[in-house]
């Protein structure tokens, strides 16, 4: 009987041994396939970041030439009135000019940006840029735009360029 339990734990042994290679062969499948899998996101989110990126450079560059395209007749305008310049008499090239500047004002306003109201405002550093005080003697103009030296523009979301503007300062 003893010859008989050796020969059953043998066997037994055995068992649990192929079971346990079995069980490591089966884990060693998995963790190829995972290896596998994860080679593969990692190269799937690799190329969808660089669709992206090509993607945001192909939009960008549609937006510049949307922007190029609405201008152009402003520079034809401008092209007109040069060549006006040079065959009509200087009220016809002033009317010319200011219908230029009133079409590309036209255009800016269409592409959402618009000019910064400065002048006779309170000073608002996020919207002008201070280049020079000036002393005043009315108390309602201490800290207000006295002049503008040039014309800021923002969209509805950012300041594109500050107004350049001269603040008065009470003289005390």
């Amino acid at each position: 009987m003893d010859e008989e339990l050796k020969q059953t734990q043998s066997q037994n042994e055995e068992l649990q041994q192929e079971e346990e290679e079995s069980h490591e062969s089966e884990l060693d499948e998995k963790i190829k396939g995972l290896e596998h899998d994860l080679a593969v996101s990692r190269a799937d989110f690799y190329n969808y970041r660089q669709r992206a990126i090509k993607e945001r450079n192909e939009t960008r560059k549609r937006a510049a030439e949307d922007v190029i395209i609405a201008i152009l007749p402003v520079l034809d305008n401008l092209d007109r009135a040069l060549d006006a310049a040079h065959h009509g008499d200087a009220n016809n090239i002033l009317s010319g000019v200011e219908m230029v500047q009133r079409q590309f004002i036209s255009v800016l306003e269409g592409l959402g940006v618009t000019a910064i109201k400065s002048q006779g405002e309170k000073f608002d550093p996020s919207l002008h840029d201070a280049s020079g005080m000036e002393s005043v003697d009315d108390p309602e103009l201490d800290g207000k735009v006295i002049t503008e030296r040039l014309k800021g523009y923002r969209t509805s979301e950012r300041v594109l360029r500050p107004s350049q503007v001269t603040v008065g300062k009470i003289n005390r």
